[in-house]
């Protein structure tokens, strides 16, 4: 867990999403400069990636056929491509079939995914209010086409048991141990599909969750939350106190999303004194919709650094990244 932070806040504003951030200044041991004193491990989250049936009606192609989407994601590919992890919400579900569908049940090619990993996403959490929207088949071929893909998945299941001993996700990396958890409010009344499983925003629930991710001893707890009202462009005092149990229990790191619109990044103070950073939505990643705000959203990216001799983890420093669809 995270003993100390140490805040470098880079807060310059984006234009377009092609600007990168200095890399934070290296970090003293005991008063030394030895770079290879520290492991730095960088992350990037992205925000709705959603598949409106426009969407799919522009991603087929009549010469082959088939169905590509990496024309969509290619102003970005470069900038996914340069960090350790990239972790979006994946908000529709991948049948392996047609008919595919967008609004109110969001049902995408597999070429979906195929494009967001040569995009250079390497994790998809898929807890979100359209988790069931194809039901159990639907929700099993998501989990089965992401992990095949060689995601990191987390969120939901194809049974207890997987859960049991899947969750909370552990990614090894960089010599970072990161434990990754992700919460929905709700399916949209689409009840689980035995014997699937989706993690509902309980506390109950996330407390015991909570305690088994302390107990493998994680250097960095990320909570991706599936929270809020949509197309407010402030948090809720649901979210607020749903940070705060989180935050009061051991996560370091709270990213939202669901509203479909940006929402602030704040600091939730703990009894514990620690900082933990909240990023209460960001928005749309990808989408047809065309309300006020939810054509764009941010991507928010951060990086630790390990001191390898002490085991002393440092926030280094973070960022956001305008998008725009």
């Amino acid at each position: 867990m995270i003993k100390r932070l140490i805040y470098l806040i880079i807060a310059v504003p984006l234009i377009f999403f092609f600007i990168y951030n200095n890399p934070g200044e290296n970090l003293n041991d005991s008063g030394s400069n030895k770079t290879d004193s520290f492991a730095t491990i960088s992350m990037i989250f992205a925000g709705d990636i959603m598949g409106h049936e426009r969407q799919i009606n522009a991603a087929f192609c009549n010469e082959k056929q088939e169905y590509d989407y990496t024309h969509c994601f290619q102003y970005v590919k470069p900038i996914l491509s340069d960090f350790d992890l990239a972790i979006g919400n994946l908000e529709v579900t991948l049948p392996g079939k047609p008919p595919y569908a967008g609004y109110p049940q969001f049902k995408s090619p597999d070429a979906l995914a195929y494009a967001l990993k040569h995009a250079g996403f390497n994790g998809l959490v898929t807890a979100n209010n359209h988790s069931n929207d194809g039901y159990g088949a639907a929700l099993i071929h998501t989990i089965d086409t992401l992990r095949g893909l060689n995601f990191y998945q987390t969120g939901t299941f194809k049974n207890m048991a997987e859960r049991d001993s899947l969750y909370p996700l552990i990614i090894k990396k960089n010599g970072f141990k990161i434990a990754l958890l992700n919460y929905t409010y709700g399916t949209n009344w689409i009840p689980d599909e035995p014997p699937t499983f989706v993690n509902l925003i309980d506390e109950e629930l996330m407390l015991e969750d909570l305690e088994k991710t302390n107990s493998l001893n994680p250097d960095i707890v990320i909570a991706f939350m599936h929270w809020g009202n949509e197309y407010e462009l402030h948090e809720n005092q649901e979210q607020r106190e749903t940070a705060k149990l989180l935050a009061e229990n051991g996560v370091d790191l709270i990213i939202g999303s669901h509203p479909h619109v940006i929402q602030p990044v704040k600091y939730i103070k703990t009894s514990q004194n620690d900082s933990v950073l909240t990023v209460y939505s960001l928005g749309n990643y990808i989408s047809n919709q065309f309300r006020p705000n939810t054509d764009g959203g941010m991507m928010f990216e951060i990086t630790y650094k390990k001191n390898k001799y002490t085991g002393e983890i440092v926030k280094d420093s973070y960022y956001h990244h305008l998008v725009w669809r």
